[in-house]
């Protein structure tokens, strides 16, 4: 009996841990190359350093890109609407606190995961490293 339930918690353990890619398997956005790269003692990325703080940038990505302090890391995320045709709707979700929202359709999504509860697909989401006072956002 023990044996078996070690063997069940094993396989629960490998299963249940994520594989650490992004799955950004949308239809509705298109993929376009990022490489950005922010040094974040510059005081124009100073809300960075704190926790559930953000930065815009219109500049990459579909419809601009939106980097975001966990408090435990970076996530970056791209501001076209997920839920929405790329080209029926044309505005980036507005950020506000810790939420980015769709003005086409006024759905949600928290900055912290990319995800709007009921909705078929997350917020595109873009890779982070971090070294010292640089971070990359890239896919």
């Amino acid at each position: 009996m023990k044996k078996i339930l070690a063997l069940l918690f094993l396989t629960l353990f490998a299963f249940g841990c994520e594989s650490g890619s992004i799955n950004n398997n949308n239809p509705n956005i298109p993929n376009y190359p990022i490489n950005l790269q922010i040094n974040l003692s510059l005081p124009e990325y100073s809300s960075l350093t704190f926790a559930s703080g953000h930065y815009v940038s219109p500049f990459y990505g579909a419809r601009g890109i939106v980097i975001f302090n966990t408090g435990s890391g970076f996530v970056a995320f791209d501001l076209a609407c997920p839920n929405q045709t790329f080209d029926s709707c044309s505005s980036p979700m507005q950020v506000t606190g810790v939420e980015a929202k769709c003005v086409c359709d006024d759905k949600a999504y928290l900055l912290f995961t990319g995800q709007s509860a009921g909705q078929q697909y997350p917020m595109k989401q873009y890779n982070v490293q971090v070294s010292g006072n640089s971070l990359v956002v890239y896919n």
